[in-house]
C-alpha cells in the first residue's frame, strides 16, 4: 500500500543513465534557482518602512538612499559569485570556497549558516506568500500556519519527482511574477509621470504603527532599516550552489543566467520601493506593501487578483530554491562525511530525497513555532546568509592568490570588495538584529558544526576500527544455537528445522510465565520437538527479556563459546494492519540484543496467507 501510494505521489523511478537529461535550460534554471531572490522583492521594501516608520514619516525620506546601498551591495555580491561560478563549476558554493581556501572549520561554518538560511528561506517565503493570499482573502488569516505546512509538503512531493519536473512546473508561475510586476511598475511610473497618482486610502485594519515619531532618527535606527532591506539579498547565492543543473557549458550559463536575475530583481527591488515613497504607502497590518502598492495603482479589479496570485506563488515557490540546494549542500558535506552518509544517496527520481523530506520537517517546524509570522522569522533570516557571503569572499581571495591565473588580480578585486562589504552587513545586522532573534542563528551555529564535526569523528573511528591491520583465519569457531518458543506451531517447526541446519547441538529456550502453561508446553514439546532438548527459565516478573539476557550471559561464561546465536520464529501477516493485533516479542528481543558482543539474532519468519 505505502508503495503504490509513494509510486502515485512520486512517479516512476528513473535509471541512472537518465541523469544527463535532468539538466535545466536556462529559462528553466532562472525560475528554479532565482524563485528565492525575486520573491525578496515582495517584502525587502516593507521590511525597510516597518523600521524607519518608528521615526514618523519624516524618516520616510531614507528610504530612497537605503534602497540604493542596497542595490549597490546587491551588485557587489553579483559580481562576486560570478567569480565563485567560474572558479568552481562543480557547484558547492560558500562551503566548497571556504573549505578549498580558509579551512574545515570555516567550512563547517559557511555549510551551517547556509542550511540554516535554506530552512529559513522556506519558512520566510511560505509565510510571506500565505500573507499575500491572507490579504486578499482575510478570512483565511487564522488558517495560515495550517496553508503554511500544507504548501510546505506540497512543494516537497513536487521536488520529490524530480529536477527536470520541478522545474517545468515551476517556471509558469516565476514569469507570470515577472510580467505581473512589471506592469504595475510600469503602470505606477506612468501614472506618476501623468501627475496622476493617488495617495493610498487609510483602510481598516490601521497602520502597524502611528506616523508619529515613537524614535528618533539615529544612525542605529539608519543601520537597522538598511539590515532588515538586506533581506533582498537572500537567494544570491543559490545559482552558484547549483551549478551543476545547468546544460553544458555549466559555468557559462549559470554566470548568464546569474545576470539576468541579478537585473531583473534590481529592476522590481528599486520600482517597488520608488513607488511606495510616491504613493505614500505605510505597512499595515494583515495586508502587505505590495498589496497596498497594487490596489491603489490598479484599484481592486482583476489585474489586482493577478498581482496579488502572481506574488503569492512566487513567495511560495521561493522555498524551491532551497529544495533545490539544501538537499544539494546535504549531499557534499555527508561525502565528506560531516552529515550522515544517507544524504549522498538519491532516490528514484535522480533527486536527494532525504535532504528534501527533511528540509520540508524543518521548515514546517519553523512555521508551527512562529505562528507562521513573516515579520518573527526575517530576523534570524539575514545573518546566515551574509556569514556564508563573507566567508565565501573571503575564501575566492586567497584563491586568486594561490594559483593567480589570468585575470587573478582583477578577481582579487571584485571578490575582496565583496568579502569586506557583505563582512561590514554582516556586523552591522547582527548588531542590529541580535536582540530580535539574530541570536538563535548565532548559537545554532556553533552546534552545527560541533554536530558535523562528531559525525566526522565517528566515521574516522568507524574506518579506523574496520581498517584491516591482522587478520588470522581461526582453526574452528564455536558457537551455542538457541531457538526461542512460546508454543508449538508450524512457525516454531519451521524455525526448528533451520536451527539444526545451523548446528546439531540446539537447545530450545522457553521463558515460563505460568506454572500450568508451562506443564503443557513440555508435553507438546516432547511431541513434535524430534528430541531437541527444552531449557526452561522461570520469569518471576513476567518478562521474556531479561530472563534470556541473564541465560545467554550463563552461556557465555561456562562455556567460552565464540558466538550465541538465537534463532526467532516470526510470523508475517498477510495484511499490514494485521501486525497492530500482536504483540512485538521478536521486535524488542532484537532491540535488547543490538548492542550485545558476540550474540547472533536471526529471525525465522512464517508467512501467513489471507
Amino acid at each position: 500500500m505505502l508503495q503504490s501510494l509513494k509510486r502515485l505521489l512520486v512517479g516512476e523511478p528513473k535509471a541512472t543513465a537518465e541523469a544527463p537529461h535532468e539538466r535545466l535550460s536556462n529559462p528553466v534554471a532562472l525560475a528554479v534557482l532565482s524563485s528565492d531572490a525575486l520573491s525578496s522583492v515582495a517584502y525587502a521594501t516593507e521590511e525597510i518602512l516597518l523600521v524607519l516608520v518608528l521615526a514618523g514619516a519624516a524618516a520616510l525620506t531614507w528610504t530612497s538612499a537605503i534602497a540604493g546601498a542596497i542595490a549597490l551591495l546587491y551588485v557587489i555580491v553579483t559580481a562576486s559569485y560570478r567569480q565563485t561560478i567560474q572558479a568552481y563549476p562543480t557547484g558547492g558554493g560558500a562551503y566548497s570556497v571556504s573549505k578549498d581556501n580558509l579551512g574545515i572549520r570555516a567550512g563547517l561554518v559557511a555549510g551551517s549558516a547556509l542550511l540554516i538560511d535554506y530552512v529559513l528561506t522556506v519558512s520566510v517565503s511560505v509565510a510571506a506568500g500565505v500573507a499575500a493570499i491572507t490579504s486578499a482573502f482575510p478570512d483565511l488569516y487564522e488558517h495560515r500556519v495550517i496553508l503554511g505546512v500544507v504548501t510546505v509538503a506540497a512543494i516537497a512531493v513536487v521536488n520529490l519527482r524530480g529536477v527536470r519536473e520541478s522545474g517545468r512546473l515551476f517556471a509558469i508561475p516565476t514569469y507570470l511574477f515577472i510580467v505581473s510586476f512589471l506592469g504595475l511598475i510600469v503602470l505606477g511610473l506612468g501614472r506618476v509621470l501623468y501627475g496622476e497618482a493617488p495617495i493610498a486610502p487609510a483602510l481598516a485594519p490601521p497602520a502597524v504603527v502611528p506616523t508619529a515619531a515613537v524614535a528618533a532618527v539615529t544612525p542605529l535606527l539608519i543601520l537597522r532599516a538598511f539590515s532588515s532591506g538586506c533581506v533582498a539579498l537572500t537567494g544570491v547565492e543559490a545559482i552558484s550552489n547549483g551549478v551543476l543543473v545547468f546544460r553544458k557549458p555549466e559555468a557559462e550559463n549559470a554566470k548568464q543566467t546569474m545576470a539576468w536575475m541579478a537585473a531583473i530583481m534590481l529592476t522590481f527591488f528599486i520600482g517597488i520601493t520608488f513607488l511606495a515613497r510616491q504613493y505614500e504607502i505605510l505597512p499595515r497590518e494583515g495586508e502587505t506593501v505590495v498589496s497596498q502598492l497594487a490596489r491603489t495603482i490598479v484599484g481592486t479589479g482583476l489585474f489586482y487578483y493577478v498581482v496579488q496570485a502572481a506574488t503569492a506563488l512566487i513567495l511560495l515557490l521561493a522555498a524551491n530554491t532551497s529544495f533545490a540546494d539544501f538537499p544539494r549542500l546535504s549531499s557534499l558535506l555527508a561525502a565528506d562525511r560531516f552529515l550522515p552518509r544517507q544524504f549522498v544517496n538519491r532516490g528514484d527520481r535522480l533527486v536527494f530525497s532525504n535532504g528534501i523530506i527533511i528540509l520540508a520537517f524543518l521548515a514546517s517546524s519553523l512555521l508551527v513555532l512562529f505562528g507562521g509570522d513573516t515579520h518573527a522569522l526575517i530576523p534570524l533570516y539575514a545573518v546566515g546568509v551574509f556569514i556564508s557571503f563573507t566567508l565565501s569572499q573571503g575564501g575566492m581571495v586567497l584563491h586568486h592568490f594561490h594559483l593567480r591565473e589570468p585575470g587573478w588580480r582583477r578577481g582579487a578585486l571584485i571578490n575582496g570588495t565583496g568579502a569586506l562589504t557583505t563582512g561590514i552587513v554582516l556586523a552591522v545586522i547582527a548588531g542590529t538584529k541580535f536582540v530580535h532573534g539574530a541570536w538563535m542563528v548565532v548559537i545554532t551555529i556553533p552546534i552545527l558544526v560541533a554536530m558535523f564535526t562528531a559525525i566526522n569523528r565517528h566515521y574516522r573511528q568507524v574506518g579506523e576500527q574496520l581498517r584491516i591491520k591482522h587478520f588470522a583465519v581461526p582453526d574452528k569457531v564455536t558457537h551455542a544455537v538457541l531457538l526461542l518458543v512460546s508454543d508449538v506451531h508450524m512457525g516454531v517447526l519451521n524455525a526448528l528445522n533451520y536451527a539444526r541446519a545451523i548446528s546439531p547441538a540446539v537447545e530450545a529456550v522457553y521463558v515460563s510465565l505460568d506454572e500450568e502453561a508451562t506443564k503443557q508446553m513440555r508435553l507438546r514439546w516432547g511431541l513434535w520437538s524430534g528430541g531437541v532438548p527444552l531449557v526452561v527459565l522461570d520469569s518471576p516478573y513476567r518478562s521474556v527479556v531479561q530472563p534470556l539476557i541473564e541465560y545467554v550471559d550463563k552461556i557465555q561464561a561456562e562455556r567460552g563459546v565464540d558466538f550465541v546465536t538465537i534463532v526467532l520464529p516470526e510470523f508475517v501477516p498477510a495484511r499490514w494492519w494485521h501486525t497492530l493485533l500482536h504483540n512485538q516479542t521478536a521486535f524488542w528481543i532484537r532491540a535488547n540484543f543490538l548492542f550485545r558482543k558476540w550474540t547472533v539474532v536471526i529471525n525465522v519468519r512464517f508467512h501467513l496467507e489471507t
